[in-house]
Formats: structure tokens, C-alpha cells, sequence
């Protein structure tokens, strides 16, 4: 199946916290749109890995996804090395996604900035003619993404890119809410985490909103970049 838009992350929720939103507005434009998560999240204080896959089953069906997938890495301990890459670059030959969006740049979970660079590493050498690889017994040929895009999470970033999530902010909250093994809950008995502090979802409500603000609409996810975004008229940006 060939992706328009694939978000490659390193945990499952990764995306719902981050630009849940700005997958299920593409979709409803009619774009289709997938999740690879890296690992199982097996390593997280509260839950289980068992509990966090069928969070992330109920999300995929609210973000109405065309695919979700788990690669099955090492929560924690997953590298940027060879083995990674060429399995990552499998999945990207497999759906040919016109975009992929990934972890941020740098962030308080190292396994955010380490995915995102697996992720910015892989996509390069899906584009290698002389990098061999196979998917189901078939030679794959060699497939570049046109751009790809780093997510913001927990470390604040100065957005290089602002999408309207307006429409869709219902979805948005019930997306992340599926994973409420994660988050605040006043009769859990389960160590506080720092997602799960009372005032995080607050966090991430505000900063949509600021966020939006800035660009005249009422929520937005952002996005960084580390290539320039070109037009070929002034009006696509209006």
C-alpha cells in the first residue's frame, strides 16, 4: 500500500501527543495516512506493553489510519546503526510515503532524538540504488521520501511550520486518551511520570493554542525542519 503521509516514531502515543491532529486532517482531505512506531514502549513506568498495543489499535481507529505497524526495536536501547537503517529503509521502499514526519530534532527522552535521526538516516538510504533490500521475497527499488518533517514533543521548539488542527481537536484528545494507561489519573496507584503530572495535558492544550493563535485559527501542531520549503507562487501559502 502506498502512504502519503507515514509518521515513524519511536513510541507508541508518540505521534498522539505531538501531530496526531495534523494525520487525521490529511486524512479527511483524503490523503492516506500510516504510523510505524519502533518499539513497543515496553521500558515506560506505567502500563504494559500489552496494554500500550491495543491503546494504540483504539488510537489508530480514531486517527482513522491506513496502517499501523511496530517494528519491534529495543525501547531504550534501539541505535542509529546499520541494522536499524536497513529495516526502517524497508519500511519506507514498502509504502512510499511522499512525506514522512518523525521524532524531534533534540528532546528530553533520548529516544526521541536517537529516532529521529535512525529515521532522517533511513530515508536517505532508501534512495540508494546500490542499497539491496526485500520485502516479502521481492527485490525493493530504491525510494526517497520528498520531504520529511521533525515533530515537536516534550523539549519546546520555535516551529518552523504551524497546521490548522481546528476541525479536529475532538479526535486529537480522544487519540491521545486512548493511551490512558499513560496519563494522569487521580485513583491510579501506578509512580508518577512526567506525562502522567497532573498539569501536562494543560501543557499540550495551551501550546496548540498558542500555536495557533500565531496563525489565526484556534489550534495548531508544528513541525521543524532542516531543508527549505519552496513555492511556485506566494498564493500556496495563502
Amino acid at each position: 500500500m502506498k502512504l502519503d503521509i507515514l509518521a515513524i516514531v519511536a513510541h507508541p502515543d508518540d505521534v498522539e501527543l505531538s501531530f496526531g491532529g495534523t494525520l487525521l486532517a490529511h486524512q479527511k482531505q483524503g490523503y492516506k495516512t500510516g504510523i510505524l512506531d519502533l518499539t513497543r514502549g515496553e521500558l515506560g513506568t506505567r502500563g504494559t506493553p500489552e496494554v500500550r498495543a491495543k491503546e494504540a489499535e483504539n488510537a489508530a481507529e480514531i486517527l482513522k489510519l491506513s496502517i499501523r505497524e511496530n517494528l519491534g526495536l529495543a525501547d531504550g536501547f534501539f541505535e542509529n546503526n546499520k541494522e536499524n537503517q536497513m529495516r526502517v529503509a524497508e519500511q519506507i521502499r514498502r509504502f512510499q510515503p511522499l512525506i514522512v514526519i518523525t521524532n524531534s530534532i533534540y528532546d528530553r527522552h533520548p529516544d526521541h532524538t536517537r529516532g529521529s535521526q535512525l529515521v532522517e538516516t533511513a530515508c536517505f538510504i532508501a534512495g540508494l540504488k546500490a542499497v539491496e533490500t526485500e520485502w516479502e521475497g521481492e527485490k525493493q527499488e530504491a525510494y526517497r521520501p520528498e520531504k520529511l518533517y521533525f515533530s515537536i514533543q516534550s523539549t519546546s521548539h520555535e516551529p518552523d511550520i504551524l497546521v490548522d488542527v481546528s476541525e479536529v481537536m475532538e479526535e486529537r484528545r480522544a487519540a491521545i486518551q486512548a493511551f490512558g494507561s499513560q496519563f494522569y489519573d487521580p485513583n491510579s496507584k501506578e509512580p508518577e511520570t512526567f506525562i502522567s503530572s497532573k498539569g501536562f495535558m494543560s501543557m499540550l492544550e495551551s501550546r496548540s493554542r498558542e500555536w495557533g493563535q500565531r496563525i489565526g485559527v484556534e489550534y495548531a501542531e508544528g513541525f521543524k525542519v532542516k531543508h527549505f520549503l519552496g513555492v511556485k507562487s506566494l498564493f500556496d501559502l495563502v
